[in-house]
């Protein structure tokens, strides 16, 4: 029989696989997103140096002699540790090709498996090698074009964004690459299931009765036996169709399978699934904010979600991640355009709007940076706003984000010309909606 306690220790003596619950200051005074969280890697550790001196970590004692302080971890061994490879501005142009082929090639599986056309698994994972190539060089560009919403093309907007969160947050969690591949792959497939239901139940703008509820969740099933039917199959894009809205606390469907009995890809894909059609503008519903999604993950945490994987996808997507509209403490508005890797409350963000909610000359501002105000206060994100608050609509700003004159107000980071992607920590690298 184990007991928990909490055990002090200074920042220097602390470990991967160590579990802090406490610091030694309030968590609200930090940028951390959570209030408690596994150490992934050495990230991880010198992000907690910069702002704590000591920290307290669950240890377990035990009756037999010696006291074990780390925590085993349900998440995937790490394979590599990814670094930018360009920065945002270099990476956007080519991403933007990247994204718009693979949306239309989402769009034409689907249309395609409505007429009987045979599915090519080839083409798609071509599709999704270039995304993941993206995502590799610099993640924040793929996620910024996942903020362009269409309504009228949500089925396959929504394979493309699940695509590439779960790609990122594959990348976010250092598996490899084509770990990564492959759960894109899976993301982008995950709906095809979809194309076998009734377009007037698919697009209903209301509640759905319990007969068409039961229709709807049949896409499952559907999505299995495409994916079976499918030459060059992989099988687990099969299992991912098939068990993306199971839950861990058994409540899913279609076969109400229960935590370890959910294949680990499906637990990924759910995370992204949910978290995109809460933050997209559904024909039943309005989109949210990227806060109230990741609060509503947060709430369902070992009970829909794993909650080990739902912490590191909060952290991985960040409260105010690339693309989201914000409102600054001096009433200023913009664009999150990329974020710090460790500091996730402080990304780079294009000024729009001044305090009167007027047009102003855009400035790019670092939060990492002490970058000043008019009335030379730093520059503060109050909240995230819904796309389309004070007639700010990212789709509309596009051309400026991709312009190169962007780059002159960057502030660049060491790392984001640095010529290698990832650092291999394994020598077998070579690897809802």
């Amino acid at each position: 029989m184990s007991e928990y306690i909490e055990k002090k220790l200074h920042v220097s003596e602390l470990e991967v696989g160590m579990h802090v619950v406490r610091l030694d200051r309030p968590w609200l005074e930090t940028s951390f997103l959570l209030q408690g969280f596994i150490i992934q890697s050495q990230e991880d550790i010198r992000a907690l140096a910069e702002e704590c001196n000591h920290v307290y970590i669950q240890g377990k004692l035990q009756n037999t002699e010696g006291e074990s302080t780390k925590v085993k971890s349900n998440l995937p061994k790490r394979q590599a540790v990814y670094i930018n490879k360009v920065n945002f501005e270099q990476e956007i142009e080519k991403a933007s090709v990247n994204f718009g082929q693979a949306r239309s090639l989402a769009k034409n599986i689907m249309n395609g498996i409505r007429i009987g056309r045979a599915l090519d698994i080839n083409e798609a994972k071509e599709a999704v090698s270039e995304c993941v190539n993206s995502i590799l060089r610099n993640p924040d560009t793929l996620r910024w074009l996942t903020q362009i919403k269409q309504q009228d093309e949500y089925t396959a907007e929504h394979s493309m964004n699940v695509c590439i969160l779960s790609a990122t947050f594959a990348r976010y969690l250092g598996m490899s690459s084509s770990e990564i591949e492959t759960i894109g792959l899976c993301g982008l497939l995950h709906d095809v299931g979809k194309a076998k239901v009734p377009e007037e139940i698919l697009n209903k703008p209301g509640k759905l009765d319990p007969d068409e509820n039961s229709i709807m969740q049949m896409h499952t099933v559907y999505g299995k036996d495409i994916l079976t039917a499918a030459e060059n199959k992989y099988l687990i894009t099969v299992d991912v169709a098939h068990s993306h809205h199971e839950r861990v606390d058994g409540t899913g469907y279609p076969r109400q399978l229960q935590s370890r009995q959910i294949p680990l890809y499906a637990k990924i894909v759910a995370l992204a699934d949910v978290y995109d059609a809460i933050t997209s503008c559904r024909c039943y519903d309005s989109s949210r904010t990227s806060l109230t999604a990741l609060n509503i993950i947060y709430n369902e945490m070992g009970t829909h979600f794993d909650a080990e994987l739902a912490r590191e996808f909060i952290k991985c997507i960040g409260i105010y991640p690339p693309g989201s509209i914000v409102e600054m403490t001096n009433g200023e508005v913009g664009i999150v355009i990329s974020n710090d890797d460790i500091r996730r409350l402080k990304p780079r963000v294009l000024l729009l709007l001044n305090e009167f909610k007027e047009p102003r000359k855009q400035r790019l501002v670092d939060l990492t940076k002490i970058d000043l105000d008019a009335e030379s206060k730093p520059y503060v994100i109050k909240r995230e706003l819904i796309n389309g608050t004070y007639g700010v609509d990212i789709k509309d700003y596009f051309n400026l984000i991709t312009n190169d004159s962007l780059t002159k107000n960057t502030h660049k980071k060491d790392s984001d010309n640095l010529p290698n992607t990832t650092i291999s920590i394994n020598s077998n690298e070579v690897i809802q909606s």
